[in-house]
């Protein structure tokens, strides 16, 4: 397990270092019951990147984030995509409390497709060209994710950079990170590519 600063601790959680012994013989499947298990008892944080966008695209510098015209959008696959997360979520009884995403209409768009509600949430915003920007709005997700949520999971929604700022951690679009609030810090349980996401 590794540490990165400002106490947040990256390994495993506590339930699968209890089955330690046990999922390293098991199947790949097995880990990611232990997963779905852990996020359908609530108080996680799920870090989900934006689905599948349309890469020919590119976000106008000074444009207004309410112009989904003049950013980088969703393409159908990353639609599709943002539909099965929350299929599988309902399928599997994983309860979803707040659902906070960046102002982004790629990133909001996720999570209405997903979960049908949303809540933006600016910290979520990445800041590409202001380190100072970025450290405050990394510091104030760090402090949410440190908390248990009340009333399930936790699901934010944002981007790739703001993922690895605060982490450490590189993902795909539509991928997910899931976070163990430990008080102050967190663990990192697991991720879940969307590929890999089962049969709703």
């Amino acid at each position: 397990m590794r540490r990165i600063g400002g106490g947040v601790r990256v390994g495993v959680t506590a339930l699968v270092l209890i089955a330690a012994s046990v999922l390293a013989a098991a199947p790949v499947g097995a880990v990611d019951e232990a997963l779905w298990t852990l996020l359908k008892g609530g108080g996680q944080v799920v870090l989900i990147r934006h689905a599948a966008t349309d890469m020919s695209q590119r976000d106008a510098v000074g444009a207004p984030l309410s112009d989904c015209a003049r950013q980088r959008n969703l393409n159908d696959d990353g639609r599709e995509d943002a539909r099965l997360i929350g299929a599988v979520f309902r399928a599997r009884g994983v309860p979803v409390g707040r659902v906070l995403s960046s102002g982004y209409c790629r990133c909001l768009e996720t999570a209405r497709l997903a979960f049908e509600r949303v809540e933006e949430w600016l910290p979520l915003q990445q800041s590409l060209t202001n380190p100072e920007i970025q450290a405050r709005r990394t510091a104030e997700i760090r402090a949410l994710a440190g908390e248990p949520p009340a009333g399930g999971n936790l699901i934010l929604v944002t981007h790739q950079f703001t993922i690895r700022v605060l982490t450490g951690i590189r993902i795909d679009e539509g991928e997910m990170l899931i976070l163990t609030p430990r008080g102050g810090g967190f663990d990192v349980a697991g991720r879940v590519p969307v590929e890999e996401l089962p049969d709703p």
